[in-house]
């Protein structure tokens, strides 16, 4: 799991906090994890592993920071020769507002934040409506939880949208299976709280069994 610090950490996600507990939900599904942050170098070895979790953020790009385009190039190259060798990405909330100077990562994710345009109202108590027969959502009632609802998010073509979340009348997709890779992108998780749902946590488990192949 990697977990969204310098470049890919803001002030507004614990993004530690969040990659914890998701550790711990998979260790309770058989899964065993290793939660890193994003450093440069955690992403030499994701060959080693079936699935990689990125719950990182947008962060701060500028070189004087953490580094320029050019010396996270081979992190970003790592990611799409995992995923060209047929590992499985699961990007969970703001994954779909990081990497942004990666040239990949939004076909592999299958769509993207667009900053200016996405948005996202308060955070409070919602309900996510499972949507198609996809295996993440087959059978799956409702989602509900306290979480943020992404708005004007940009599905690639191709991807098939697995939850909508409504606000103002209008349902707009907030998680999707991916057509560019073997991934499945999953917008709630802004904090713990999150995870203290019993249906968003069904709803984890799901995706982890369908991209393992479970």
């Amino acid at each position: 799991m990697l977990a969204g610090r310098g470049r890919y950490e803001d002030p507004w996600h614990d993004h530690a906090a969040t990659s914890h507990v998701v550790a711990g939900l998979l260790a309770d599904q058989g899964v065993e994890a290793s939660v890193r942050g994003t450093f440069p170098d955690a992403f030499g070895d994701l060959a080693a592993f079936d699935l990689v979790v990125v719950n990182a953020g947008r962060g701060r790009t500028d070189p004087g920071f953490d580094g320029d385009d050019a010396a996270w190039a081979p992190a970003h190259e790592a990611v799409a020769a995992f995923a060209a060798a047929g590992g499985a990405l699961l990007g969970l909330h703001q994954a779909v507002n990081t990497f942004a100077d990666s040239p990949r990562w939004a076909d592999l994710l299958g769509g993207r934040w667009v900053p200016g345009a996405s948005w996202h109202p308060p955070q409070d108590v919602a309900t996510f409506a499972p949507v198609g027969d996809h295996p993440v959502v087959a059978g799956l009632g409702p989602v509900v939880a306290d979480d943020e609802r992404y708005r004007d998010l940009v599905v690639a073509p191709g991807s098939r949208v697995l939850l909508t979340a409504r606000h103002d009348g209008a349902d707009q997709p907030v998680a999707w299976a991916s057509a560019g890779a073997r991934a499945v992108y999953d917008g709630l998780g802004h904090d713990v709280g999150s995870y203290a749902s019993a249906s968003r946590c069904a709803l984890l488990r799901r995706e982890v069994d369908w991209l393992l192949g479970r």
